[in-house]
């Protein structure tokens, strides 16, 4: 169920949004987003330097399944952010800090179940994957260390939130780099220097998020205002609980949607053999820096239209969609592009396996062109996520999950590894297509009659 729009207190003021406001979010935070590529990119180097087939492909089962676990649980910083920037539009103090400690108390919480069922999780998770038996030792080698991160993991997210909602993206440019910053210098030295391999890349991801959390949890919290303390009855509020719980109910259904959406693809990608896997693994790394690029706007359009919501400042809202959706179109062409031109020479940067180099570049193409079918997706994603009209988002996954199960077998079997390359596509540009035909009903609902339609986008 949809969280209801609060109304705005009577603190609540308009505010203009411009092109450098959008930019002042963007920049610093596509920033940030690109360290978890970067992240992926080298820990794939740092495997592939190894030259073994297996353990790249047991790297990229093993990402895949935690990103299941973990990434389903980036509720965390979408819901924040959303209650966040609508608190800020509001210009209540007070409930930005209840709502940070009620979303970080959750977060603990289910972090320690995570680790207490892991291995349940882990085991269940390859059983689905079925790698081969090289594959799957070195993912369960992985998974088993990564897992211990859980608690701290989801209390980073609850910080970047936090601050995101807030408007301070260069603070959360820094969060990141400091959680990634470490993990790369890390994995390098423990995966090649110490000669560790594959569970010294696991490690270095373990020691790095509590670090970032522990420098997080310091910098957040000694920001806050005295005086806007909010009382512990005021944190476990019923009625707030509730509504955090099933806006990151329905936030979770989507992103376990869209996570599904690719262990389909990587499970069905596997089924070609274990060099068609490392060259689809190197491939969707290429897709997630083109990803978290255009993730830059879409925080962008969360802060800024849940702000506008706050406020309840219609101008804002709809100037916030027309600008963030121009330019993630544009970044996601240039994106495209770069790709095209120069991703072959990233590819051979991240392997020395020439079989899984050649394989890759043969599918190339596809992957760059994730960027331009995924670019309305990741701009529609950051409007709902801001507005917390969860329910949309829910219902969309649904359906568009729906359909790229059955076009990747269609397609597949009848064009293999490209006809899974192309449902991808088309399950990329199809979530957000459904979202923009929603985007006119839910904004008259929120903002009244006068809302023109034709003046949203």
């Amino acid at each position: 169920m949809d969280q209801p729009t609060e109304q705005p207190r009577s603190g609540g003021k308009p505010f203009e949004v411009t092109n450098r406001m959008v930019f002042s979010i963007a920049v610093p935070m596509t920033l940030a987003f690109l360290t978890t590529p970067l992240l992926g990119l080298v820990d794939t180097a740092v495997v592939g330097r190894l030259g073994d087939a297996a353990l790249i492909g047991g790297l990229a089962v093993a990402a895949m399944l935690f990103d299941i676990v973990f990434a389903a649980f980036n509720f965390f910083r979408s819901s924040t952010t959303g209650l966040v920037a609508q608190a800020v539009g509001r210009e209540d103090g007070l409930e930005q800090q209840a709502i940070f400690w009620r979303a970080l108390v959750t977060a603990a919480i289910i972090g320690v179940i995570v680790i207490l069922v892991g291995p349940l999780l882990i085991s269940a998770g390859l059983i689905f994957m079925n790698p081969g038996a090289a594959v799957e030792t070195a993912a369960r080698t992985y998974l088993e260390i990564r897992i211990l991160s859980a608690p701290v993991a989801l209390g980073n997210y609850v910080l970047l939130g936090y601050v995101l909602g807030q408007g301070r993206s260069g603070l959360g440019l820094l969060l990141q780099t400091i959680i990634y910053g470490t993990n790369i210098v890390l994995s390098i030295w423990f995966g090649l220097g110490l000669g560790w391999g594959l569970p010294g890349v696991a490690w270095a991801t373990v020691i790095s998020e509590a670090v970032g959390c522990a420098a997080g949890l310091v910098i957040v919290i000694s920001g806050f205002s005295p005086g806007e303390r909010p009382s512990w009855d005021r944190i476990r509020d019923v009625t707030a609980l509730k509504r955090l719980l099933s806006l990151n109910t329905d936030i979770m259904i989507r992103s376990l949607g869209l996570m599904f959406a690719f262990v389909w693809f990587t499970r069905l990608g596997a089924a070609f053999g274990e060099l068609q896997l490392a060259a689809n693994a190197i491939l969707l790394n290429i897709f997630m820096v083109a990803g978290y690029y255009l993730d830059g706007l879409a925080t962008a359009a969360e802060q800024i239209v849940g702000r506008a919501i706050g406020a309840h400042h219609q101008p804002a809202f709809r100037r916030a969609i027309r600008l963030t959706t121009l330019w993630s179109f544009l970044l996601a062409g240039l994106t495209t592009l770069f790709f095209l031109a120069f991703g072959e020479g990233v590819i051979a940067l991240l392997t020395t396996v020439e079989e899984v180099r050649v394989m890759a570049d043969a599918f190339l193409p596809w992957a760059a062109l994730t960027a331009l079918t995924g670019a309305l997706a990741f701009e529609m994603d950051g409007v709902f996520i801001g507005a917390t009209w969860s329910r949309d988002m829910r219902n969309m996954m649904v359906v568009v999950l729906a359909l790229f199960i059955a076009l990747a077998h269609v397609l597949g079997n009848a064009y293999g590894n490209h006809g899974l390359w192309a449902a991808l596509n088309i399950f990329l540009a199809a979530r957000g297509l459904f979202l923009l035909a929603v985007l006119p009903r839910r904004t008259r609902e929120t903002f009244g009659a006068a809302y023109s339609s034709g003046r949203a986008a």
